[in-house]
């Protein structure tokens, strides 16, 4: 968290300065357990934007801030979920926190018992296609998260998650 205050504070600047509202939005989030908690993010989109997940929005890219595609296609709207991370409700490694009304989402994957999985600021399923998954490729790659589970494929993982996030590769909006 120290490492990445500077540019933390400079991001948080620019949200401030190119759109009014708040800098962080607090998203309402499905974690461990089918446990809803609040995960902040940079906030990417106008104050006014559907709380629904971006690909149901019509023209997505109305809604956008300013910055908003260029942070979210970097990762960086992420950043604040380090916050999560010390607090214990998210992990750097684990399947991403579903919306609170993504009820497929959490239903297939308390199915298949990924929803034991503490989530994740990046996971399997974020390196092998991120929004570009269809909902049953999401859960069958956090499923076999769940089976491989280790230190050295977590370090994996974070480690292949450097390119698609400099990239901005698989990220649709």
């Amino acid at each position: 968290l120290l490492a990445v205050s500077l540019p933390m504070l400079v991001i948080g600047i620019i949200v401030r300065l190119t759109s009014p509202g708040p800098v962080l939005y607090w998203s309402s989030r499905v974690g461990r357990n089918g446990e809803l908690f609040r995960m902040p993010k940079f906030r990417t989109m106008r104050i006014d934007t559907p709380e629904v997940a971006t690909h149901l929005l019509e023209d997505p890219d109305r809604w956008l801030t300013p910055v908003g595609g260029a942070l979210r296609r970097l990762s960086l709207d992420e950043l604040p979920q380090l916050w999560s991370v010390l607090s214990g409700t998210m992990s750097l490694v684990g399947p991403r926190p579903a919306l609170f009304n993504q009820q497929d989402l959490v239903a297939a994957r308390a199915a298949t018992g990924v929803d034991r999985l503490r989530p994740g600021i990046t996971g399997w399923a974020q390196i092998n296609g991120r929004d570009e998954l269809a909902l049953a490729d999401k859960v069958a790659l956090d499923a076999a998260y769940l089976e491989r589970s280790s230190l050295a494929f977590d370090i994996h993982i974070l480690c292949r998650t450097v390119v698609p996030v400099l990239t901005g590769r698989g990220v649709t909006r």
